[in-house]
């Protein structure tokens, strides 16, 4: 590691912080108290700049101004665009000291797809998922709290340095995140099992649920609580669940097997037997444990 790096990494908090992309993410990144004076926030479409600047965040439409003297970059953008947006970036003047990590909600293909570019140009990447957002998105909804007590999971599939891997970690801490390190292949099977499939649960609820618009009226909280997240951006979701469509068809397997038990269960009006499944369910809820 060269000695630039270095001594920007031992002051441990970057003075310039490139976010590019305009969204919840990024503008929430750009909105946390603790940031300020400190993030540039880059959006390629000049209404979400405006809307940028109307709330009191840096920002500009130009990339070469966004990524002069970068210590740390953010992609928050679709993971499908990252390697593209990454090689504008080079172009347009980002340093070679600069460290970067994403924001992508699965992490094999950030890795498989950022490689040969970091490799080419020696860059230093650390995948990160925090665990935040909302049906909700674009700059509109950003919120300078939306980070506090959010699990944030970090990869280091590229093997970087440990102090590398800490500078991330302490990005991501003084934002209010939980963080914890795993494999790019571990984390993807975890965000299957505890965003991916619920998000696919919550459009199932609605398809169904609200198959009559109108009887929606007549629901309590438990529709509206079940199916809140199918709110969310279906070009952004559809694009998530068919980046980890192997984990998520495996889940929807099994989740196919826990309908035909619970459909049996039903036919042969075996109480007993239902009251013990729904048992499980809730104690497998009850173990949940609520956001700090």
């Amino acid at each position: 590691m060269d000695r630039t790096t270095v001594d920007l990494i031992r002051m441990n908090g970057f003075s310039k912080i490139t976010v590019l992309g305009g969204g919840l993410l990024g503008g929430s990144i750009a909105l946390a108290p603790v940031m300020a004076g400190r993030v540039c926030l880059w959006s390629r479409r000049a209404e979400s700049t405006q809307a940028a600047q109307a709330r009191g965040m840096v920002a500009t439409s130009n990339l070469a101004e966004a990524v002069r003297q970068a210590e740390l970059l953010i992609l928050c953008v679709p993971v499908g665009s990252m390697a593209q947006l990454l090689q504008q970036s080079i172009a347009a003047g980002l340093p070679s000291t600069c460290l970067i990590t994403d924001v992508g909600s699965v992490k094999r293909l950030p890795h498989q797809t950022l490689r040969p570019v970091l490799q080419q140009q020696g860059l230093r990447f650390v995948g990160s998922h925090p665990m935040a957002g909302g049906e909700k998105g674009g700059i509109d909804h950003a919120r300078r709290d939306l980070f506090d007590g959010a699990a944030c999971l970090l990869t280091n599939d590229e093997q970087q340095p440990d102090l590398v891997c800490q500078a991330v970690e302490h990005f991501w801490r003084e934002l209010g995140c939980r963080t914890s390190w795993t494999s790019a292949t571990e984390h993807d099977a975890i965000v299957a099992r505890v965003s991916h499939f619920p998000h696919v649960l919550a459009s199932v609820g609605a398809m169904i649920g609200l198959e009559k618009p109108e009887w929606g009226g007549f629901s309590g909280g438990g529709l509206r609580d079940t199916t809140r997240v199918a709110a969310g951006n279906p070009p952004m979701w559809a694009e998530i669940l068919l980046e980890n469509r192997d984990l998520v068809g495996e889940l929807l397997q099994q989740a196919r097997g826990e309908i035909e038990t619970l459909s049996q269960l039903l036919q042969s009006q075996q109480t007993e037997a239902l009251e013990a499944w729904l048992a499980e369910a809730k104690k497998r809820r009850d173990a949940l444990l609520p956001r700090p």
